[in-house]
């Protein structure tokens, strides 16, 4: 039945992304999930047995995440609730309108790219040039269609929109406190390990779908490549979004005015990406996203 539920959701989330007009009047699930995470943060990460006290912390938004999406699932209402649910919980379209939004602007001027790109990443933008606000755009692309898209369609048809829940409030919690910085290092320890674990499939599933609606039926240089990146899982869609572009990404870039030299992925592929380099990952955003829509198809069927 979660496939059933989740064709619907896909569609829904692909023609109406996030709505403005919805989301200045209320507050997103996100944005909820976030505030519980802010707020145990603040409460639980003090005094001794930090990493416990992450773990436990953990345990408990968890539980509660399943529960309510356990209580939305037993409403009887056809699913509609949960199609509704998971369409919000999706980030296709919003997805896609935000890397467009950076080559729309790269095309414009060189600042404002720069301005468009920092809405997506986390690393340092006010020096970079034109083929390096490109590149950062299009990593993101890769690593978002997996964490954003992917990932919570394939715990949906997993288990349902429990699973969802319990992934999203995980993937969030990750984003917020599991840094390897001081004060989050042991706290949010537990975070970060359960992303990677839910990620795990995943990640290598997002770079399959967008190898094979390509036509990329090599694995070697995404094999090769994709262990080089300093996530676990990040590397497997981006190194098969290098390929399929011919474009390397990754290699050195600063965070917090500090150079960090990474590696090349695929590192013989076109080192100066431009604004049409990032429509072509739009474009392959949208083909990845059909394969799963066409994956969660033979599985409702079957």
């Amino acid at each position: 039945m979660s496939a059933t539920l989740l064709l619907p959701a896909m569609l829904l989330d692909a023609a109406l992304g996030e709505p403005k007009w919805l989301w200045d009047r209320y507050p997103h699930p996100a944005v909820l999930m976030g505030r519980a995470i802010g707020w145990a943060d603040r409460r639980f990460n003090r005094g001794g047995h930090k990493r416990l006290r992450g773990a436990a912390t953990m345990a408990a938004l968890g539980l509660a995440a399943m529960t309510l999406g356990w209580l939305i699932h037993i409403v009887p209402d056809f699913g509609l609730l949960e199609i509704i649910a998971a369409a919000i919980l999706l980030a296709q379209k919003s997805l896609v309108q935000h890397v467009r939004a950076v080559a729309d602007e790269l095309r414009l001027s060189l600042p404002g790219g720069r301005r468009a790109v920092s809405m997506i990443v986390g690393r340092d933008t006010a020096n970079l040039d034109e083929p390096a606000v490109a590149r950062a755009a299009i990593e993101s692309a890769a690593e978002n269609l997996s964490d954003g898209v992917i990932a919570p369609a394939f715990w949906f048809l997993i288990g349902g929109l429990p699973a969802l829940m319990l992934y999203k409030i995980t993937n969030t919690a990750d984003s917020m406190i599991g840094h390897r910085t001081p004060r989050h290092e042991e706290f949010g320890w537990a975070a970060a390990r359960f992303d990677d674990l839910l990620n795990l499939i995943p990640a290598r599933l997002t770079a399959l779908l967008i190898a094979l609606t390509h036509g990329w039926a090599d694995p070697r240089p995404i094999l090769r490549d994709a262990p080089l990146h300093r996530s676990p899982n990040a590397g497997w869609p981006e190194a098969a979004m290098a390929v399929i572009l011919d474009t390397a990404l990754s290699g050195p870039r600063a965070y917090h005015g500090e150079m960090r030299p990474y590696p090349w992925v695929w590192p013989e592929g076109n080192r100066t990406p431009t604004p049409d380099t990032v429509d072509a990952a739009c474009a392959a955003l949208w083909r990845a996203w059909a394969g799963m829509f066409a994956l969660a198809a033979v599985i409702a069927v079957f």
